[in-house]
């Protein structure tokens, strides 16, 4: 009896040690054939994209774009998944856009909108990281990613933006920490992805968005 129930206390540590991080259920983990998912319970989206070594080494103000926009190759994280499925699957999840931003407004305006908590991790990555991990500002700031919303110019300019990195009309979420144009145009702030941190370039790595806690 007592031999019986050390095996079955192994066997559920064995399984607990097995459980999917937090931010993301196995069965919602995107894939290359299906490179979003929607957890409704968790209420988050998780994106599939690949690491781009070279920012890693040098700053941009693209987080998350789609390998097939124009931007596609400015980004630390191109994205397999594209800016309307992407926008379609937060506004399915109850969250509100800011649409705040304009191009007259751009570099004096935050970008508003619900707030999201953003996260990533990769196959053999020793935990989920914040994106606030993965990311380096050069002032030390934390990332205060909004769903700005920005739909209409997102289809017009192609530029397939998920995240950027300053307040953007353009991108579907955007960083409220700094207005348009302060990390390109005016270098108030220098920030790149964390070569300590993340996987080498061309590393399958998924993003997820969800409510802020």
């Amino acid at each position: 009896m007592l031999k019986h129930l050390l095996l079955c206390a192994l066997a559920f540590v064995l399984c607990a040690s097995f459980v999917a991080p937090p931010v993301f259920s196995q069965e919602a983990a995107p894939t290359p054939q299906n490179p979003l998912t929607v957890d409704m319970r968790e209420r988050s989206v998780s994106v599939l994209a690949q690491v781009n070594g070279k920012y890693l080494v040098q700053p941009t103000r693209h987080g998350v774009v789609f390998k097939e926009g124009k931007n596609g190759g400015k980004a630390v994280f191109a994205a397999l998944a594209d800016p309307k499925t992407f926008y379609e699957s937060l506004v399915k999840l109850g969250f509100k856009p800011g649409d705040n931003m304009t191009w007259d407004n751009k570099e004096k305006t935050f970008v508003e909108g619900d707030p999201l908590d953003v996260f990533v991790t990769w196959k053999g990555a020793k935990r989920v990281y914040r994106m606030d991990e993965a990311i380096k500002d050069s002032n030390g700031k934390p990332l205060a990613v909004r769903f700005g919303g920005n739909l209409k110019n997102a289809l017009e300019m192609k530029t397939g933006c998920l995240m950027c990195l300053d307040s953007c009309p353009v991108g579907i979420t955007s960083n409220a920490t700094y207005t348009y144009g302060a990390i390109e145009t005016r270098k108030e702030a220098s920030l790149m992805g964390n070569k300590d941190v993340l996987p080498p370039d061309g590393t399958l790595v998924v993003i997820t968005f969800r409510a802020k806690k």
